[in-house]
């Protein structure tokens, strides 16, 4: 071998040498470890590590609850509802005296779907906030056309509101941690956020049913006062 050819192969070896260098260098510096935080979200990569906040259990949220803003909220509900005592049945069951009655049941014999009527138990205060969330995931196969309600202080002050016309059972306190849930309620998430004045009842109110109490027309809460103090 030539002094030229050493020459050209020492040159290739010491070129060689120096990218792998680099290459060794260059990883070191410029490692592809995934960061602690994204800096800005990428379709079809979930984050690693804790999920979302735990949703806050209604019980939680009753006492604070506030049955004027209820009422509020209700005006969704009126196009298919009265509330009255003694109101007619419209497209929806008049709900006077809901809280602690059978689902499904009752209402001067309302033609309750087969799929509501096949939860069974009474209208509790978790059954009632399953059914406000989705009412399609509480019973599938509802006639219900309401999507429902995402934002859980809607659906507690409804709660209470709907508590205080002719039911008025004692509010729930907070469930200890681990507490086991009710199987017809357990099938029920967040199906809707955000806030609940995009969601609308798209039934159309039955002719000459009242939507409110009439007694109660020029009262902004509909009738309804706040709960006692603690």
């Amino acid at each position: 071998m030539d002094d030229r050819t050493n020459t050209i192969f020492g040159w290739a070896l010491a070129a060689a040498g120096t990218a792998l260098g680099l290459s060794i260098a260059g990883g070191m510096l410029f490692h592809g470890e995934r960061p602690e935080k994204m800096g800005y979200a990428i379709e079809g990569v979930e984050e690693t590590g804790g999920g979302g906040a735990a949703e806050v259990p209604i019980a939680s949220l009753l006492g604070a609850a506030d049955p004027a803003k209820g009422a509020e909220v209700f005006k969704k509900c009126a196009a298919c509802h009265t509330i009255n005592q003694g109101g007619a049945n419209g497209i929806g069951p008049n709900l006077y005296h809901t809280m602690g009655e059978g689902v499904g049941q009752g209402k001067g014999g309302f033609a309750f779907s087969d799929a509501l009527k096949s939860v069974g138990g009474v209208w509790d205060f978790e059954k009632m906030n399953a059914w406000l969330t989705s009412p399609r995931k509480f019973a599938n196969g509802t006639k219900m056309t309401f999507a429902g309600l995402g934002n859980a202080e809607d659906r507690a002050n409804l709660i209470v509101y709907l508590n205080q016309q002719g039911s008025n059972l004692p509010l729930p306190a907070a469930p200890a941690a681990g507490a086991p849930t009710d199987p017809a309620v357990a099938n029920v998430t967040e199906a809707t956020k955000g806030d609940t004045a995009d969601l609308a009842n798209t039934g159309t109110p039955a002719s000459g049913a009242p939507s409110v109490d009439p007694a109660a027309s020029e009262d902004k809460a509909l009738g309804a006062v706040p709960p006692a103090k603690p």
